[in-house]
């Protein structure tokens, strides 16, 4: 984590030095989630969850080295499907990344991207046993993104990204937390992206 954030540091200061080189640019992003639960304190089986997200993307490059960070505000649906049951999740999503970019000719390039994501929840689904005990989402989470991409025409980005969390996504809260029934999960998600920059 101090690695993190000395690369972060030396990224922004980076940015301070070079304004005249840097280059912000704002957009819209959007995809799929494919996401699938690992449970802990059980054994439940779980499906693949498809979900999407959307949202405003801003990036902050300076072209002569290549780096650069951006950062969404992204409406996203994930979900847990498990023992013939489903549990959505409806959130804030807000992913700041590092970003690495390769120029291969002036229409087109690849990059490298990792970074925190930041969870807050909206209006997630709960499974209640009726008898004092529930297993739902966490309100908030933090989870690293690491990824990779392709810029297109300038202006086109198409990525693949993992999340992975850093801790409980859900569990159980209640009077079973403190018997035989507690359990939780972890949400680990593939995310499919296109982002279009103006």
């Amino acid at each position: 984590m101090k690695k993190i954030w000395t690369i972060f540091l030396v990224v922004a200061a980076l940015c301070v030095a070079a304004p005249s080189y840097a280059q912000l640019q704002w957009g819209v992003r959007g995809g799929l989630n494919l996401a699938k639960a690992s449970f802990s304190g059980s054994d439940f089986k779980s499906d693949n969850f498809t979900g999407f997200f959307i949202g405003p993307t801003a990036e902050f490059t300076i072209p002569l080295i290549g780096l650069g960070v951006d950062g969404s505000l992204l409406f996203s649906q994930t979900g847990i499907k498990a023992e013939g049951e489903t549990l959505k999740r409806q959130s804030i999503e807000i992913p700041v990344n590092l970003k690495y970019n390769i120029g291969l000719g002036s229409m087109l390039g690849v990059y490298i991207a990792a970074g925190p994501q930041f969870g807050f929840g909206l209006n997630d689904d709960k499974w209640d046993d009726g008898e004092g005990s529930r297993f739902a989402f966490k309100n908030s989470n933090l989870s690293l993104n690491v990824g990779a991409g392709l810029k297109l025409l300038r202006h086109l980005q198409v990525g693949a990204t993992y999340n992975i969390p850093l801790g409980k996504t859900a569990e159980v809260e209640g009077v079973a937390e403190a018997a035989d029934m507690a359990f939780s999960a972890k949400l680990k998600t593939w995310q499919v992206s296109v982002a279009y920059m103006f």
